[in-house]
């Protein structure tokens, strides 16, 4: 509806006009808000889902644009087409058994190649196994000296290498693999054995060589102007345990932090008590229609 021209002064005609199109439009907003109701969003059987006016529960909305769609690659999708490349090996194939005339291939001259196909493939999965031994070296003084071990080799006769322990961390971490899954998953993969203690040292390393990051991450977010701050739950431990996740976030940074809803790991995290610029609330406590209170501050405050 194009908007009106203003009222004249006392004219009751006007204002007699401009009541009735503010009725109206209040009757619109609460007819478009009746056929906006569904089996999924109300009270409703499913049955009055195909009344006609009737909005479409979201299940039956994504199957019905599911099935809209084309098949193979979306538009704007990003594609990832095989191409042609520089090989990393390079195999001959000759012609093998017997010509028409019952000469033996295996004599005949060879034309050069007639044809190349590029297959894309992973070695077969095999752990490596690295010695390092020290030599000992002896000066023309006498003294004798001994090498010194690599950057990243224990003191310890066998250890784990620095590529299967990143392994174990972006399958933790990045993939969300758990970690007796993760354990097969290395054992099949990579043809290594290990424990799950050995990939629960992983995420420690780990978490300890990026702690000075975390550091950085954690203050950029607190000196920010504008972030966002959300909590969650996360089922963790023994079953029926469950364990708060605390999120800060702006454009370009995040930080999650696992603990309790409690004063202390709100304190513990670090961002939210020392923050004091504009900040946005995720999460919502249920109450009266429109009434819903913001739920990230901790019983008792900061």
């Amino acid at each position: 509806m194009t908007d009106l021209p203003p009222p004249g002064p006392d004219c009751a005609g006007c204002a007699a006009r401009d009541a009735e199109i503010a009725e109206l439009r209040e009757r619109v907003a609460r007819l478009e808000r009746l056929l906006s109701r569904n089996s999924e969003n109300s009270s409703l059987p499913p049955s009055s889902d195909d009344l006609p006016g009737r909005g479409l529960p979201r299940k039956q909305r994504r199957a019905a644009e599911r099935a809209a769609r084309k098949r193979g690659k979306q538009p704007g999708a990003p594609g990832a087409a095989m191409s042609w490349a520089v090989p990393d090996e390079v195999i001959d194939h000759h012609p093998a058994g017997a010509c028409g005339c019952g000469a033996d291939l295996a004599g005949a001259e060879d034309l050069g190649v007639a044809r190349s196909c590029q297959q894309v493939d992973i070695p077969e999965p095999a752990a490596r196994r690295i010695q390092h031994d020290l030599h000992k070296a002896r000066c023309g003084c006498g003294r004798e000296h001994v090498a010194a071990r690599p950057p990243g080799v224990p003191d310890s006769p066998v250890s784990i290498g620095p590529g299967l322990r990143a392994l174990a961390v972006y399958l933790l971490v990045y993939q969300h693999v758990p970690v007796e899954r993760c354990r097969k998953l290395i054992a099949d993969v990579a043809g290594a054995r290990v424990s799950d203690g050995f990939i629960h040292s992983c995420l420690a390393k780990a978490a300890a060589v990026i702690a000075d990051v975390v550091k950085l991450i954690k203050a950029l977010i607190t000196a920010a102007a504008v972030a966002g701050f959300d909590e969650t739950t996360l089922r963790a431990g023994s079953a029926g345990q469950k364990k708060y996740v605390l999120g800060a976030f702006t454009e370009k940074l995040t930080a999650l932090f696992l603990g309790e809803r409690t004063l202390a790991s709100f304190r513990t995290f670090g961002i939210l008590p020392k923050f004091t610029a504009t900040y946005i609330v995720a999460a919502y406590i249920a109450g009266p229609p429109g009434k819903a209170r913001r739920a990230l501050s901790p019983p008792g405050g900061f």
